[in-house]
Protein backbone atom coordinates (compact mmCIF):
# COMPACT_ATOMS: atom_id res chain seq x y z
CA UNK A 1 0.00 0.00 0.00
CA UNK A 2 1.48 3.35 -0.87
CA UNK A 3 1.74 6.08 1.46
CA UNK A 4 0.21 9.64 1.35
CA UNK A 5 2.13 12.59 2.34
CA UNK A 6 -0.41 15.15 3.24
CA UNK A 7 -0.07 17.60 6.39
CA UNK A 8 -3.15 19.02 7.02
CA UNK A 9 -3.58 21.60 9.28
CA UNK A 10 -2.61 21.16 13.34
CA UNK A 11 -5.69 20.68 15.92
CA UNK A 12 -5.20 20.75 19.30
CA UNK A 13 -4.99 17.28 20.62
CA UNK A 14 -3.93 15.16 24.25
CA UNK A 15 -4.57 15.20 27.36
CA UNK A 16 -2.52 16.25 30.33
CA UNK A 17 -0.99 12.66 31.53
CA UNK A 18 -0.07 11.52 34.24
CA UNK A 19 4.01 12.60 33.50
CA UNK A 20 2.67 16.09 34.87
CA UNK A 21 2.63 15.14 38.36
CA UNK A 22 4.73 12.18 38.57
CA UNK A 23 7.96 14.26 36.77
CA UNK A 24 10.62 15.80 38.25
CA UNK A 25 11.06 19.26 37.92
CA UNK A 26 10.99 20.19 34.11
CA UNK A 27 13.91 22.17 32.31
CA UNK A 28 13.16 25.22 31.18
CA UNK A 29 10.83 25.41 28.07
CA UNK A 30 12.41 24.97 24.50
CA UNK A 31 11.27 25.95 21.14
CA UNK A 32 8.70 24.25 19.37
CA UNK A 33 7.72 24.73 15.46
CA UNK A 34 4.51 23.56 13.86
CA UNK A 35 4.08 22.77 10.64
CA UNK A 36 2.76 25.74 9.11
CA UNK A 37 6.07 27.55 10.35
CA UNK A 38 8.64 25.24 9.04
CA UNK A 39 10.56 25.56 6.44
CA UNK A 40 9.72 23.84 3.58
CA UNK A 41 12.75 21.55 3.94
CA UNK A 42 12.75 20.55 7.14
CA UNK A 43 8.77 19.97 6.54
CA UNK A 44 8.98 17.67 3.89
CA UNK A 45 12.33 15.81 5.71
CA UNK A 46 10.45 14.74 8.78
CA UNK A 47 7.07 14.27 6.81
CA UNK A 48 9.42 11.61 4.48
CA UNK A 49 10.63 9.82 7.39
CA UNK A 50 7.25 9.91 9.20
CA UNK A 51 6.10 7.99 5.97
CA UNK A 52 8.90 5.32 6.16
CA UNK A 53 8.71 4.49 9.41
CA UNK A 54 4.61 3.53 9.34
CA UNK A 55 5.40 1.90 6.04
CA UNK A 56 8.11 -0.70 7.93
CA UNK A 57 5.16 -1.07 10.65
CA UNK A 58 2.79 -1.28 8.13
CA UNK A 59 5.08 -3.96 6.78
CA UNK A 60 5.77 -5.59 10.01
CA UNK A 61 9.54 -4.88 8.61
CA UNK A 62 11.46 -4.64 12.33
CA UNK A 63 14.62 -5.47 11.01
CA UNK A 64 14.08 -2.14 8.75
CA UNK A 65 12.73 -0.27 11.19
CA UNK A 66 15.25 -0.96 13.53
CA UNK A 67 17.66 0.18 10.44
CA UNK A 68 15.94 3.89 11.10
CA UNK A 69 16.34 4.06 14.72
CA UNK A 70 18.11 5.78 17.14
CA UNK A 71 20.76 3.97 18.92
CA UNK A 72 19.85 4.09 22.68
CA UNK A 73 16.25 2.38 21.40
CA UNK A 74 17.66 -0.07 18.69
CA UNK A 75 20.43 -1.54 20.89
CA UNK A 76 17.30 -3.44 22.60
CA UNK A 77 14.32 -3.86 20.83
CA UNK A 78 12.31 -6.37 21.62
CA UNK A 79 9.70 -3.51 23.08
CA UNK A 80 9.58 -2.18 20.23
CA UNK A 81 9.30 -5.55 18.27
CA UNK A 82 6.16 -7.01 20.42
CA UNK A 83 4.76 -3.49 19.31
CA UNK A 84 4.94 -3.79 16.58
CA UNK A 85 3.80 -7.41 15.87
CA UNK A 86 0.12 -6.49 17.39
CA UNK A 87 0.41 -3.17 15.50
CA UNK A 88 0.99 -4.54 11.78
CA UNK A 89 -2.45 -6.46 11.26
CA UNK A 90 -4.90 -3.59 12.64
CA UNK A 91 -3.09 -1.74 9.48
CA UNK A 92 -3.49 -4.32 6.71
CA UNK A 93 -4.24 -2.47 2.96
CA UNK A 94 -4.71 0.55 5.56
CA UNK A 95 -4.20 3.83 3.44
CA UNK A 96 -1.26 5.84 5.36
CA UNK A 97 -1.24 9.59 5.73
CA UNK A 98 1.48 12.14 7.42
CA UNK A 99 -1.53 14.57 9.04
CA UNK A 100 1.03 16.51 11.83
CA UNK A 101 4.64 17.34 12.01
CA UNK A 102 6.48 19.73 14.77
CA UNK A 103 9.80 20.36 14.96
CA UNK A 104 11.11 20.21 19.06
CA UNK A 105 14.36 22.14 19.75
CA UNK A 106 16.16 20.31 22.26
CA UNK A 107 19.94 20.86 21.53
CA UNK A 108 20.06 23.70 24.58
CA UNK A 109 18.65 20.80 27.20
CA UNK A 110 21.48 20.67 29.96
CA UNK A 111 22.11 17.31 31.84
CA UNK A 112 21.86 17.22 35.42
CA UNK A 113 25.46 16.84 37.19
CA UNK A 114 24.98 13.59 37.50
CA UNK A 115 24.72 13.13 33.71
CA UNK A 116 21.04 12.01 33.66
CA UNK A 117 19.09 13.97 30.91
CA UNK A 118 16.69 16.67 31.79
CA UNK A 119 12.45 16.06 31.60
CA UNK A 120 11.82 18.65 28.44
CA UNK A 121 9.02 21.05 27.66
CA UNK A 122 7.77 21.94 24.56
CA UNK A 123 5.36 24.64 23.96
CA UNK A 124 3.69 24.72 20.68
CA UNK A 125 1.54 27.83 19.84
CA UNK A 126 -1.29 26.74 16.75
CA UNK A 127 -1.59 29.48 14.23
CA UNK A 128 -0.70 32.36 16.24
CA UNK A 129 -3.77 31.49 18.60
CA UNK A 130 -4.06 31.23 22.73
CA UNK A 131 -4.95 27.35 21.85
CA UNK A 132 -1.58 25.05 22.40
CA UNK A 133 0.09 21.32 21.94
CA UNK A 134 2.62 21.03 24.60
CA UNK A 135 5.08 18.01 24.77
CA UNK A 136 6.45 17.20 28.00
CA UNK A 137 9.02 14.53 27.79
CA UNK A 138 11.27 12.70 30.60
CA UNK A 139 14.44 12.43 30.15
CA UNK A 140 15.00 13.53 27.25
CA UNK A 141 18.59 14.04 25.94
CA UNK A 142 19.80 16.76 24.31
CA UNK A 143 18.95 17.00 20.58
CA UNK A 144 16.62 18.08 17.25
CA UNK A 145 13.33 16.25 17.94
CA UNK A 146 10.56 15.91 15.54
CA UNK A 147 6.73 14.56 16.46
CA UNK A 148 4.89 13.19 14.02
CA UNK A 149 1.08 11.62 13.77
CA UNK A 150 0.23 9.18 10.74
CA UNK A 151 -3.33 8.22 10.11
CA UNK A 152 -4.25 5.08 9.03
CA UNK A 153 -7.75 5.03 6.66
CA UNK A 154 -9.56 2.15 6.93
CA UNK A 155 -12.62 0.31 8.51
CA UNK A 156 -10.46 0.95 12.32
CA UNK A 157 -8.57 3.19 11.89
CA UNK A 158 -5.41 3.57 14.25
CA UNK A 159 -3.06 6.47 14.58
CA UNK A 160 0.60 5.87 15.09
CA UNK A 161 2.76 8.65 16.41
CA UNK A 162 6.75 8.91 16.47
CA UNK A 163 9.35 11.06 18.54
CA UNK A 164 12.45 11.23 15.69
CA UNK A 165 15.55 12.92 16.80
CA UNK A 166 17.85 13.78 14.10
CA UNK A 167 21.33 12.64 13.60
CA UNK A 168 23.94 13.65 10.89
CA UNK A 169 20.94 15.11 8.63
CA UNK A 170 18.82 11.90 8.99
CA UNK A 171 15.35 11.53 11.33
CA UNK A 172 15.63 8.20 13.30
CA UNK A 173 13.12 6.71 15.50
CA UNK A 174 13.26 7.31 19.28
CA UNK A 175 10.03 6.20 20.32
CA UNK A 176 6.65 5.06 18.95
CA UNK A 177 3.24 5.02 20.21
CA UNK A 178 0.23 3.67 18.09
CA UNK A 179 -3.53 4.15 19.53
CA UNK A 180 -6.79 3.50 18.19
CA UNK A 181 -9.11 6.29 17.16
CA UNK A 182 -12.23 3.94 17.55
CA UNK A 183 -13.37 2.25 20.26
CA UNK A 184 -16.59 -0.25 19.54
CA UNK A 185 -17.11 1.93 16.26
CA UNK A 186 -17.04 5.20 18.11
CA UNK A 187 -14.59 8.03 18.08
CA UNK A 188 -12.90 10.28 20.65
CA UNK A 189 -15.37 13.03 20.08
CA UNK A 190 -18.16 10.99 20.24
CA UNK A 191 -17.53 9.74 23.52
CA UNK A 192 -17.26 13.40 24.45
CA UNK A 193 -20.40 14.12 23.60
CA UNK A 194 -22.09 10.76 24.78
CA UNK A 195 -20.07 12.12 28.35
CA UNK A 196 -22.14 15.52 28.34
CA UNK A 197 -25.56 14.02 27.85
CA UNK A 198 -24.67 11.51 29.98
CA UNK A 199 -23.84 14.20 32.75
CA UNK A 200 -27.12 15.99 31.42
CA UNK A 201 -29.12 12.68 32.46
CA UNK A 202 -27.49 12.43 36.00
CA UNK A 203 -25.53 9.21 34.60
CA UNK A 204 -22.21 10.08 36.64
CA UNK A 205 -20.24 6.82 36.63
CA UNK A 206 -21.06 6.37 33.25
CA UNK A 207 -19.91 9.74 31.99
CA UNK A 208 -17.13 9.80 33.73
CA UNK A 209 -15.89 6.35 32.58
CA UNK A 210 -16.68 7.79 28.65
CA UNK A 211 -14.99 10.79 29.50
CA UNK A 212 -11.74 8.26 30.07
CA UNK A 213 -12.32 6.27 26.84
CA UNK A 214 -12.82 10.18 24.94
CA UNK A 215 -9.23 10.92 26.29
CA UNK A 216 -8.20 7.64 25.82
CA UNK A 217 -8.70 7.74 22.29
CA UNK A 218 -8.08 11.62 21.20
CA UNK A 219 -4.62 11.38 22.73
CA UNK A 220 -1.52 10.61 20.81
CA UNK A 221 1.03 9.64 23.65
CA UNK A 222 1.16 9.86 27.39
CA UNK A 223 3.46 13.13 26.83
CA UNK A 224 1.39 15.36 24.51
CA UNK A 225 -1.23 17.62 26.13
CA UNK A 226 -2.68 20.42 25.07
CA UNK A 227 -4.80 23.62 26.01
CA UNK A 228 -8.26 22.40 23.63
CA UNK A 229 -8.55 19.13 25.17
CA UNK A 230 -7.22 20.83 28.94
CA UNK A 231 -10.99 21.22 28.55
CA UNK A 232 -12.26 17.64 28.50
CA UNK A 233 -10.29 16.80 31.26
CA UNK A 234 -11.90 19.75 33.47
CA UNK A 235 -15.21 18.30 32.15
CA UNK A 236 -14.14 15.08 33.51
CA UNK A 237 -12.95 16.18 36.86
CA UNK A 238 -16.29 18.29 37.00
CA UNK A 239 -18.34 15.22 36.46
CA UNK A 240 -16.57 12.95 38.41
CA UNK A 241 -18.88 10.97 41.32
CA UNK A 242 -18.44 11.86 44.90
CA UNK A 243 -16.40 8.68 45.47
CA UNK A 244 -13.99 9.26 42.71
CA UNK A 245 -13.47 12.89 43.28
CA UNK A 246 -10.29 12.47 45.00
CA UNK A 247 -9.19 9.99 42.52
CA UNK A 248 -8.87 6.29 43.03
CA UNK A 249 -5.61 4.40 43.64
CA UNK A 250 -3.86 1.01 45.62
CA UNK A 251 -3.86 3.89 48.49
CA UNK A 252 -7.21 5.12 48.52
CA UNK A 253 -9.67 2.00 46.58
CA UNK A 254 -12.89 2.85 45.65
CA UNK A 255 -15.18 0.76 48.87
CA UNK A 256 -17.75 -1.13 47.89
CA UNK A 257 -20.22 -3.66 50.15
CA UNK A 258 -21.75 -6.50 48.64
CA UNK A 259 -25.01 -7.53 50.13
CA UNK A 260 -23.34 -9.63 52.35
CA UNK A 261 -21.38 -6.69 54.22
CA UNK A 262 -18.17 -8.00 52.51
CA UNK A 263 -15.90 -5.22 51.23
CA UNK A 264 -14.35 -4.99 47.83
CA UNK A 265 -11.39 -2.60 47.28
CA UNK A 266 -11.26 -1.28 43.97
CA UNK A 267 -8.08 0.07 43.15
CA UNK A 268 -8.94 1.38 39.36
CA UNK A 269 -11.55 1.98 36.89
CA UNK A 270 -11.45 1.96 33.41
CA UNK A 271 -12.25 1.22 29.62
CA UNK A 272 -11.69 -1.56 27.33
CA UNK A 273 -12.51 -2.30 23.66
CA UNK A 274 -10.06 -5.54 23.06
CA UNK A 275 -12.67 -7.89 22.67
CA UNK A 276 -14.44 -5.86 19.44
CA UNK A 277 -17.89 -6.04 20.84
CA UNK A 278 -20.68 -3.49 20.40
CA UNK A 279 -20.16 -1.65 23.24
CA UNK A 280 -16.73 -0.88 25.32
CA UNK A 281 -16.29 -2.82 29.04
CA UNK A 282 -15.49 -1.20 31.84
CA UNK A 283 -12.36 -2.81 33.52
CA UNK A 284 -11.62 -2.89 37.50
CA UNK A 285 -8.67 -3.60 39.55
CA UNK A 286 -9.21 -5.43 42.87
CA UNK A 287 -7.07 -5.32 45.87
CA UNK A 288 -6.80 -8.65 47.96
CA UNK A 289 -4.74 -10.00 50.43
CA UNK A 290 -4.59 -13.46 49.17
CA UNK A 291 -5.68 -14.78 45.91
CA UNK A 292 -6.75 -18.27 47.21
CA UNK A 293 -7.28 -21.44 44.45
CA UNK A 294 -8.61 -20.78 41.37
CA UNK A 295 -12.56 -21.71 42.44
CA UNK A 296 -12.21 -19.19 45.13
CA UNK A 297 -11.26 -16.46 43.11
CA UNK A 298 -13.57 -16.54 40.12
CA UNK A 299 -16.49 -16.64 42.86
CA UNK A 300 -14.87 -13.56 44.87
CA UNK A 301 -14.55 -11.76 41.11
CA UNK A 302 -18.41 -12.83 40.04
CA UNK A 303 -19.24 -11.34 43.52
CA UNK A 304 -17.57 -8.84 43.29
CA UNK A 305 -18.74 -7.63 39.63
CA UNK A 306 -22.27 -8.40 41.04
CA UNK A 307 -21.49 -5.72 44.18
CA UNK A 308 -20.27 -3.31 41.70
CA UNK A 309 -23.40 -3.10 39.24
CA UNK A 310 -25.78 -3.25 42.58
CA UNK A 311 -24.03 -0.28 43.91
CA UNK A 312 -23.95 1.58 40.38
CA UNK A 313 -26.43 -0.35 38.46
CA UNK A 314 -26.43 2.30 35.40
CA UNK A 315 -23.40 0.62 34.30
CA UNK A 316 -25.54 -1.77 32.43
CA UNK A 317 -26.98 0.70 30.03
CA UNK A 318 -23.68 1.99 28.55
CA UNK A 319 -20.77 -1.13 28.76
CA UNK A 320 -21.35 -4.51 27.51
CA UNK A 321 -19.34 -6.13 30.87
CA UNK A 322 -17.09 -6.20 33.34
CA UNK A 323 -13.58 -7.25 33.70
CA UNK A 324 -12.31 -8.43 37.01
CA UNK A 325 -8.70 -8.07 37.70
CA UNK A 326 -7.88 -9.11 41.31
CA UNK A 327 -4.29 -8.38 42.02
CA UNK A 328 -2.20 -9.07 45.40
CA UNK A 329 1.47 -8.82 45.85
CA UNK A 330 3.61 -11.52 44.51
CA UNK A 331 1.67 -13.29 42.48
CA UNK A 332 0.20 -12.87 38.75
CA UNK A 333 -3.24 -11.55 38.45
CA UNK A 334 -6.27 -12.95 38.15
CA UNK A 335 -9.24 -11.92 35.42
CA UNK A 336 -12.33 -12.59 34.84
CA UNK A 337 -14.69 -11.65 32.02
CA UNK A 338 -18.24 -11.75 32.29
CA UNK A 339 -20.96 -9.29 30.02
CA UNK A 340 -23.38 -7.43 32.07
CA UNK A 341 -26.52 -9.13 31.17
CA UNK A 342 -24.33 -12.69 32.93
CA UNK A 343 -23.81 -10.45 36.23
CA UNK A 344 -26.52 -11.27 38.79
Amino acid sequence: MMQKIRLTTAIAFGLLASLATTAPTLATAEVCTTQSQMKPADRDSLAAAAAALAARVQASDTAGLQSLTVADLAKDFSGVESVVASTAPRLKDAALTVDQVYVLEGTELKRAADGSNPDAQFFCSLNKSTAEVDFLIPQLPPGRYGFAIVQSKSAAPWRLSFLLRQEQGRWLMAGFYPRPTLAAGHDGVWYWTEARQMVKSKEQWNAWLYYQQAATLLQPAAFVQSTHLEKLRTEAAAAAPPALSDGISPDAPLVVKGTDGVEYHFTALGTDDSLGKEKVDVVTHLKVETMGDAVAAKKRNTDAMVALLSAYPELRKAFRGVWMVTETAGQNPFITISATTEIH
